[in-house]
């Protein structure tokens, strides 16, 4: 397989990007680079607390990420770092397996996403269905929620495998006492997040920094007693970090499922904000490059102390809007938080890990695609909304890859019954009408019938039509009109079959008309046309009921012969036998 990426492709991205840059373009960099840091400051320590790790490995990541992830991405709008989707799967295997376990996962991960790309296998995010991702989404949301409730109430309490757990256990169980001024911090800072932006003039200040500023300065000046994020080192490769004699084998297997999560969802996330960011600003992502740049990141940020990241849309728009122009704008986001690391970091270590809860609550609510949701309830897309249910349900109650896995079932099951919904409508021939048309008919066939088959003929659908047919009375001359018919496989195949025999048995002759080229196709390589002869073939219905009545094409019936593994099958003469009208007969579901 000969790979297109890498340094050639890098350099062309690079060169496309820059050409043309000056002094103009780096003072919208610099702009925008130094807001997204704004905003990118206190989500990295808050994501760094929600992953199971800590306020610093969060930092580390955002700083690693923007600098590496973003000089290797595929284009120049992407900006990564900690998220809080990724955070939710983080959490749970910090919980199960330590930081050890968290680091190696996402070590292996990295590989993944690495190999993802080195095999431009990028497209195959795009066989995920949008419900699936949508619960998803709000699945994870919850899952960040539930996970803040602790430092938003100023208690702990034990931890669970799954967020559902942990929510049932509030209620099960009760619960120690809260800290009135952690709540108070948690308020504030949702307060200020949810109000500052409504202020004409203020809607793209970085609101989840000063509500943090706000109740830093509040508990520092009035010595409220609540659990603050500590020391931040004043480096970026932190004293807890990942070395290659941490890594075993038998620990690997253990992660391999939780490194597929991280590896899917990362993988997920960061192809979405690069699709939602490439429509914001024309330009295309490149998307295997960006599996590159993902994979090569989260290589490498578990020996910093790190933990996984992804592309994060949040940062993404920020400096989009901000009116950044190329890549530049993510790294000098990743030297900003540096220089906030290095001189500020006596302050950070004051913030209140309440505040950050307050941040993440409200990032929560956020992240739900509540424009998709409503979309699918007004318009009253019950598949979807189940399939959406589902996979939320799954996500907050199980594993996330489980959740993935069954939202995907649920979709297929879905669309399995939709596509085998198959409309059967027999109608006799109507003789007048073609006399009325200028057709010369020589002889009128009693009973001859014509049913229009519509919809797909598989083997969830096959059942339907051999009920539907097996309810019609016996006729001299079947035909069946397949232009309604896309596909069809073996068990259509085996059922023509049988329909031929009984007719054949019966003096008869089974006729078929419209056949769209693939179908035609299936049946020539199954010996299906050879074995009913091409007379047995036609364009359009009229055509064969004019063959029928003007040919003798009932003379040409042999003496029948079983098809293969077909039992002999008599036809059922004590159905149907009155003369009235014919109505359409619907198809079992």
């Amino acid at each position: 397989m000969k790979l297109k990426i890498g340094a050639p492709t890098l350099w062309n991205i690079w060169r496309t990007e820059f050409a043309g840059y000056n002094r103009k373009h780096f003072q919208l960099d610099l702009t925008a680079g130094l807001t997204v840091a704004a905003v990118a400051l206190p989500l990295a320590l808050a994501f760094g607390v929600a992953s199971g790790s800590t306020a610093a490995a969060g930092l580390v990541t955002a700083i690693i990420a923007g600098f590496l992830i973003g000089a290797l991405s595929g284009a120049p709008y992407q900006i990564s770092g900690p998220t809080g989707a990724m955070s939710a799967v983080l959490l749970v295997v910090a919980q199960r397996h330590g930081l050890e376990g968290l680091w190696i996962a996402g070590l292996m991960a990295g590989l993944m996403i690495l190999a993802l790309g080195l095999f431009r296998l990028g497209r195959v995010i795009n066989f995920i269905p949008a419900p699936v991702i949508t619960g998803f989404t709000s699945g994870i949301a919850l899952i960040i929620a539930i996970g803040q409730i602790d430092n938003a109430l100023g208690i702990h309490t034990e931890a669970e495998e799954s967020a559902a757990l942990k929510l049932i256990n509030y209620f099960r169980h009760p619960l120690p006492d809260i800290n009135t001024h952690a709540v108070i911090s948690t308020v504030i800072v949702a307060l200020i997040m949810f109000l500052l932006p409504r202020v004409p003039g203020l809607g793209r200040v970085p609101t989840a920094l000063i509500g943090i500023t706000v109740v830093t300065a509040l508990a520092w000046t009035l010595d409220w007693q609540v659990a603050t994020i500590g020391e931040i080192p004043r480096s970026i490769v932190l004293s807890d970090r990942m070395s290659l004699d941490m890594i075993d084998p038998a620990l690997m297997r253990d992660l391999l499922v939780p490194a597929i999560s991280i590896a899917a969802l990362g993988s997920i996330e960061s192809l979405l904000a690069g699709v939602v960011a490439g429509r914001m600003t024309g330009t295309k992502l490149n998307v295997n490059q960006e599996l590159v740049a993902q994979g090569a990141g989260n290589i490498v940020l578990p020996f910093f102390g790190g933990v996984p990241a992804t592309a994060a849309i949040a940062r993404i728009s920020v400096g989009v809007r901000a009116g950044g122009v190329t890549r530049l704008v993510s790294i000098i986001h990743s030297v900003a938080l540096l220089a906030g690391a290095l001189f500020l970091g006596s302050v950070i270590a004051r913030i209140p890990l309440a505040a950050l809860a307050g941040v993440l609550i409200v990032t929560a609510w956020r992240m739900n695609e509540w424009h998709v949701i409503q979309f699918y309830f007004k318009r009253r897309l019950a598949n979807a909304v189940v399939v959406m249910l589902v996979t939320m349900l799954a996500t907050v109650a199980l594993d996330l890859t489980q959740a993935i896995l069954i939202g995907v079932a649920v979709s297929l099951l879905v669309f399995l019954a939709k596509v085998s919904k198959l409309t059967v409508t027999p109608t006799e021939v109507d003789w007048d009408r073609l006399r009325a048309a200028g057709f010369r008919i020589d002889r009128e066939i009693e009973g001859m019938r014509v049913v229009y088959v519509s919809g797909s003929l598989y083997f969830g659908a096959i059942t339907q039509f051999i009920e539907a047919m097996e309810s019609l009375p016996p006729t001299k001359v079947l035909i069946l009109s397949m232009r309604g018919v896309p596909i069809v496989d073996v068990s259509s195949v085996h059922a023509f079959e049988r329909l031929a025999y009984q007719q054949k048995r019966a003096g008869g002759r089974l006729l078929i008309s419209g056949l769209q080229p693939q179908v035609r196709d299936k049946f020539e390589r199954a010996g299906l046309v050879e074995e009913l002869g091409e007379d047995a073939f036609f364009w359009s219905a009229d055509q064969a009921i004019l063959k029928a009545s003007n040919n003798g094409i009932l003379d040409n019936t042999d003496a029948p012969t079983p098809p293969n593994g077909t039992p002999d099958m008599e036809p059922d003469n004590e159905r149907g036998t009155s003369s009235g009208p014919i109505t359409p007969v619907p198809a079992t579901s």
